[in-house]
């Protein structure tokens, strides 16, 4: 009897079925390329080179009624009135290294949302940089009917209305003329954080972590001018409890020789925890005496602090009402910074429409 024995299949011909997927099996830089940061880090570095490539069309430099959009003045010493509401341009080289300290939050924020590090010219600025200016040289001032040039100024205004961005510009100002600027870009850290003790010699709280941190942040820019300004006082500097250490073994005060330096002084903060807040106190008593060149202290969310030439008070981190009266500061001392006027917000759609466009143009190709 016979059977019909089947044939075994034969493959079938033409392409193979594709694999199962297998992301294990997928590279690195493929997984990435999926993700959401890649695509908005991808996104944002597009728009930095549209950006770049527009710097090229001197055309597209067009603000509010006609008027250029960028101020081509090279430094913000020769700004003047003329170039206020127009965008001064900064590199983020030159800010890291004038603002070692850093730079506030509001300054980089505005950098990371424009892709540029470019900065509205505010009038509120240059009135405060040509009151330093007049302080420090009264021979400017060549018209009886000019302001009357303050020393200790508070900055105050609501929150996000340009305080930090306005004192961080200060200081890059000054700092390019030649002053010596012991500046704070996070006040807020003087007062949270490290350990606390109570100094029974003085009935105030000593931070020595803080202290500490303040004269290390002073000697990023200020190093080499500090090195050739000798101290003007030669009082034995009181010790105090160091960080987790306690309280000195043996004298309780640190000798300042006569040819001791700034420079010096600072390091024996920096050396000795027992001496952080000591050598910081007469540090600020040591500024106060030098001559041959501008001295500013600028803190930011000083808020209660003393002792300071520039200040900014600070309504996103204080806790409260923050009071109309602070210690050792005069009464017309407080300026108020307004939020962004017709004109100021005019300039501001002009330089983030600008960016738009650079963005869609970028996409479209």
């Amino acid at each position: 009897m016979a059977t019909k024995v089947k044939k075994p299949v034969s493959p079938t011909k033409g392409k193979k079925p594709p694999p199962k997927f297998d992301p294990k099996e997928k590279k690195p830089e493929e997984m990435q390329a999926t993700t959401p940061e890649f695509s908005l880090r991808e996104e944002a570095e597009l728009r930095r080179r549209q950006l770049a490539e527009d710097e090229k069309n001197p055309a597209l430099d067009a603000g509010p009624n006609g008027r250029p959009l960028f101020a081509s003045k090279p430094s913000l010493s020769l700004l003047t009135k003329d170039d206020t509401n127009t965008y001064f341009k900064f590199s983020m080289e030159e800010l890291k290294e004038v603002l070692p300290e850093g730079l506030p939050m509001g300054m980089m924020k505005e950098f990371e949302e424009s892709s540029r590090t470019a900065l509205l010219v505010r009038q509120c600025f240059i009135d405060l940089r040509d009151n330093f200016r007049r302080a420090a040289d009264p021979s400017l001032v060549v018209n009886s009917k000019a302001p009357k040039a303050r020393k200790q100024i508070i900055l105050d205004g609501l929150v996000s209305c340009g305080k930090s961005i306005a004192l961080a510009m200060l200081v890059h100002w000054a700092r390019k003329e030649g002053w010596l600027v012991l500046y704070v870009p996070r006040g807020w850290d003087w007062t949270h954080g490290g350990l606390f003790y109570k100094n029974p010699q003085t009935g105030l709280w000593d931070t020595p972590l803080q202290a500490a941190n303040i004269l290390q942040d002073f000697l990023k820019y200020n190093k080499s001018c500090l090195q050739g300004l000798k101290c003007n006082i030669h009082d034995p500097i009181p010790l105090g409890e160091g960080a987790g250490v306690g309280w000195p073994k043996g004298s309780d005060k640190m000798p300042i020789p006569e040819e001791t330096t700034l420079y010096q002084l600072v390091e024996a903060g920096l050396n000795n925890t027992h001496a952080a807040v000591g050598v910081l106190v007469r540090l600020r008593r040591e500024l106060s005496k030098v001559t041959s060149m501008p001295v500013l202290i600028a803190v930011d969310q000083v808020n209660d602090a003393r002792g300071y030439d520039g200040g900014c008070l600070s309504h996103s981190t204080a806790v409260g009402k923050l009071r109309q009266e602070l210690p050792d500061v005069p009464a017309d001392a407080r300026i108020h910074l307004p939020r962004y006027s017709v004109d100021e917000a005019d300039t501001v759609c002009h330089y983030y429409l600008r960016a738009v466009k650079s963005k869609r143009s970028e996409v479209e190709k």
